[in-house]
Parts: C-alpha cells; sequence; structure tokens
C-alpha cells in the first residue's frame, strides 16, 4: 500500500515526461530551429537583394531594392514573432490548461495592454503604412521630424521594423525613432536630388564674367568622369540669389541621383573656389551648400 502510494506519482511524471513533457520540448526546440532557419533564410534573401543591386551597375539603389529589402526584414521578423507565438500556445495545451478557457482572461488583459500599450499598437500602424506606402527603404538618405524633437534627426535607414526605424547620422551614431512618435518624413534619396550652391563674391565683382567662371566650372563637371555620372542634366547658374552690403550670392543648382547631392555639391564648391582664386577673385567665408531631395 505504502509502495503503491509513493511509487504512483513518480509514474505519472515519468508518463508525462514522456508525452506531453516530451511534446513540449520538441515545440519549443522546433521554434527555435526554425526561428534561427527562418533568420537564415531571410538573411540569404536580403543578401541576394543587396548583391543584384551591386551588380545591376547602378550608382545608386534601385526603390525596388530599397523596398524589398525592408519587406524582408519586416517579413523575417512577423514569421519569428509567429513561430514563438504558436508554440507557446500549443505548451500551454500540452500542460493541460484550456485555452478555450483562456480566451475570457485574455480580452482582460488585451484591453489594459491597450490602455497601457498604446504607444506600442500606434507605433506597429504607422510601421505597416510606413512599409505599405515606400515612404522610405534600405539606405535612404532621410530626415525625421519627431514628436519632442524641434530639428528632427537625420541619417541612413539601416532597418525598418514594425515598431522602429533605425538611423545612423554622419557622424556614426545610431539613432532609433519609433514608427508612431514619426510626424513628419523627408526623403533625400527618392528618385532624384538637387546640390543647391550660393557662392558668395565681393559686390564690386563683374556679375557677367562671374556667371561665366562659374559655367565653365558646371561644362567641367558634367564632362568629368567621376562626377559626370552622378548628374542628371549640367548644373545651371540661376544667377544672383541675394546682394548684401559687400556680398553677392550667386546660385548654382544641380540635379543628381539620389542621395548624391551632398557629393555633387562639395566636389562642385571645391571647383568654384579653385576657379574663382585662379581668376584672382577672392572668395568670402561662407561658400555653403543647400541639399535638397525631391521626389
Amino acid at each position: 500500500m505504502t509502495d503503491t502510494l509513493t511509487v504512483a506519482p513518480l509514474t505519472d511524471i515519468t508518463t508525462w515526461a514522456r508525452s506531453s513533457g516530451l511534446e513540449i520540448v520538441l515545440f519549443i526546440s522546433g521554434a527555435i530551429l526554425l526561428a534561427r532557419l527562418t533568420r537564415v533564410v531571410g538573411s540569404t534573401i536580403i543578401g541576394r537583394i543587396d548583391a543584384k543591386a551591386v551588380d545591376s551597375g547602378g550608382l545608386v539603389r534601385s526603390e525596388a531594392a530599397k523596398h524589398g529589402h525592408v519587406v524582408a526584414q519586416v517579413s523575417t521578423w512577423a514569421v519569428i514573432v509567429l513561430l514563438y507565438c504558436t508554440a507557446a500556445i500549443l505548451s500551454v495545451a500540452r500542460l493541460g490548461i484550456p485555452v478555450t478557457g483562456l480566451v475570457a482572461p485574455a480580452a482582460v488583459v488585451a484591453v489594459a495592454l491597450g490602455l497601457g500599450a498604446q504607444r506600442i499598437v500606434q507605433d506597429i500602424l504607422a510601421g505597416i503604412f510606413i512599409i505599405a506606402e515606400r515612404q522610405y527603404g534600405f539606405g535612404d538618405a532621410v530626415r525625421i521630424a519627431a514628436l519632442g524633437s524641434e530639428e528632427g534627426v537625420s541619417g541612413t535607414v539601416e532597418r525598418v521594423t514594425l515598431r522602429i526605424t533605425r538611423l545612423r547620422n554622419v557622424n556614426g551614431e545610431v539613432v532609433i525613432v519609433p514608427n508612431g512618435q514619426i510626424v513628419q518624413v523627408t526623403n533625400q534619396s527618392r528618385d532624384w536630388a538637387r546640390a543647391v550652391v550660393d557662392v558668395p563674391v565681393p559686390s564690386t565683382s563683374d556679375v557677367v564674367r562671374i556667371r561665366e567662371i562659374l559655367g565653365r566650372v558646371s561644362r567641367d563637371a558634367s564632362d568629368d568622369e567621376t562626377l559626370g555620372p552622378l548628374l542628371l542634366d549640367p548644373p545651371s547658374v540661376l544667377g544672383v540669389e541675394s546682394i548684401e552690403v559687400d556680398t553677392l550670392h550667386v546660385r548654382i543648382v544641380a540635379r543628381t541621383l539620389p542621395g548624391k547631392q551632398f557629393k555633387v555639391g562639395r566636389e562642385l564648391r571645391a571647383r568654384i573656389a579653385v576657379a574663382l582664386r585662379a581668376e584672382g577673385i577672392t572668395v568670402p567665408t561662407g561658400l555653403d551648400t543647400e541639399a535638397a531631395g525631391a521626389s
């Protein structure tokens, strides 16, 4: 009698471990393995997209490649979450806890989470619209105005999920912005961009001569083997943009490939400074470049 009472619980545990317990271990192990496989497949797909974008010979990524990269990242994340949730539900069922009985408590918890985690829901919904509307993709140069930020943050998009967008700025710093907090996005590498250079020259300078010098610089830049492929058309000299007491600002504009406006602007500034000094014209401090994206 005593032996029966002592052995029975051990027998029950052993039986459970061989049946439901083993199934739970298999569910969890299977979810982990499938999650790793999903990451490998996702990385492979992303690698092929990136390799195809490089092999195409283009100087910039296509919009399809950037969007495909983001979709692959989000799909990988969604599949992994689904695997773990499925494994958790099946494991709970094998523990003898009726899943249908958890519907009512789950509804209460869902309401509580809905009230306390509104930002998370808002982030996910905003992430869905960002991806569906193709507002930006992997590798885009963007400026994001978020709640609580007056100037916004600028950088290159490194990762987009349903909840956050990760940027890397020019200083190499990683900036993470919740999608639900984004109020405005300026995509500086969509379709084409524009480099705007305002050249300050002394007010006593011959404007016609200045325009001739800048026109020569524009033609040379368009014919250059390195700079020319980045330009969609030859830079245009618009003329005097503003007049100050002792300085004239002459504007030159160049339409460039998406994301290349910064490089083109820097190169044009250097060429303009050299050309003006070669003509004996002193360039005051303040030769600056504006870069504006356009879609």
